[in-house]
């Protein structure tokens, strides 16, 4: 391991220590156009969407009759006894000449799987406080593909300008200093870290809502991690997930290719140009009482007993095949999105 990546994972570490939090990595489960969360069933989805976990992942979990625990044989991610699934859209750039190419993602520093995503389960500084792990069935999302607006966009999601292949600055704490709601306006030497926080307050009934977001809430007071307390209306602590995906933009930072007005050329798999549809989907998925193990243990980083670690290259190759099969530009440039008209599936 090369220098600096070593002094980041061994400062990413001691903040993990530091702040009770579980800091994992998961490799590409697939990226398809499916999405269970919000068109469950639908083949194919709105927009294409990247995915990490358990390998039952597909266009239809009913939560009464889908346990991905005993439906999955593998994940993709490094603790053996997650099998829920973590999806995201994917980012594109737009050339000056119209076609658009997927932007490739690689693992953060000091973790040894591919691309993929950077999972947090977040305990927070609350020494006596019990965090309540989910339950089965349990899902919800955060953000809005459709939104444009930057008053909108939920606390906790932003984007970081040269943070992740150079490490400059290294760490600090996600949408703070020059971190942005919308997409970095300029060329990234060290490319794009994406941070997606979600809710860490739970009414206590319900493990799903019709738009997936009101079972769940922020604290009324303060923050999850300084101990702000729920609102009465979500009195149950829960582990505040966090996403980190961290986009290598560095391919396309040469200017000739960008609009001539020099605007920014990226976009959200749906069609985002601005960013502000910044989103993330998570469906429960832990073996058995695992996680709540996690939570009373106050487990950190990535190899924590009494969970169970798997080797990386197990993680890595826990993979799905397309089920909405179209081209995603991965290796070749495309004349639309995908799902938009000039890119129909295969």
């Amino acid at each position: 391991m090369q220098l600096k990546a070593f002094i980041g994972a061994v400062a990413a570490t001691q903040l993990a220590a530091a702040q009770e939090l579980m800091r994992f990595g998961c490799s590409q489960l697939t990226i398809d156009r499916i999405d269970p969360l919000v068109n469950p069933g639908s083949l194919p989805s709105a927009h294409v969407h990247q995915v990490i976990g358990g390998n039952s992942f597909n266009a239809s979990m009913p939560p009464e009759s889908h346990d991905p625990a005993s439906k999955s044989t593998c994940t993709s991610c490094t603790y053996s006894e997650d099998f829920s699934n973590y999806w995201t859209a994917n980012v594109y750039f737009k050339a000056r000449n119209g076609t658009f190419k997927r932007v490739p993602q690689v693992a953060n520093l000091g973790l040894g799987v591919q691309g993929g995503v950077t999972v947090y389960y977040i305990r927070g500084y609350q020494a006596s406080a019990r965090v309540t792990a989910f339950k089965p069935g349990f899902r919800m999302l955060v953000g809005d593909p459709n939104n444009r607006v930057a008053a909108k966009v939920p606390s906790g999601n932003c984007f970081r300008c040269e943070s992740n292949m150079q490490q400059s600055p290294f760490g600090g704490a996600p949408c703070t200093g020059s971190d942005t709601k919308n997409f970095p306006k300029s060329t990234c030497g060290g490319g794009w870290r994406v941070t997606v926080t979600f809710p860490s307050c739970w009414d206590g009934k319900n493990t799903d809502s019709p738009d997936h977001k009101s079972h769940v809430a922020y604290p009324s007071t303060g923050t999850f991690e300084s101990g702000g307390a729920c609102p009465a209306s979500h009195p149950v602590k829960i582990p505040q997930v966090m996403y980190e995906v961290m986009f290598d933009t560095r391919q396309f930072n040469n200017k000739a290719d960008w609009p001539e007005d020099g605007s920014q050329p990226f976009y959200w798999s749906q069609g985002d140009n601005t960013g502000y549809g910044i989103h993330g989907d998570y469906l429960f998925g832990w073996k058995g009482d695992a996680l709540q193990k996690a939570m009373d243990g106050k487990c950190a980083g990535d190899n924590c007993k009494p969970l169970q670690r798997q080797a990386d290259a197990k993680a890595i190759a826990c993979t799905n095949s397309q089920i909405a099969r179209e081209d995603i530009g991965t290796s070749k440039w495309l004349t639309a999105l995908p799902g938009q008209m000039g890119n129909m599936p295969m």
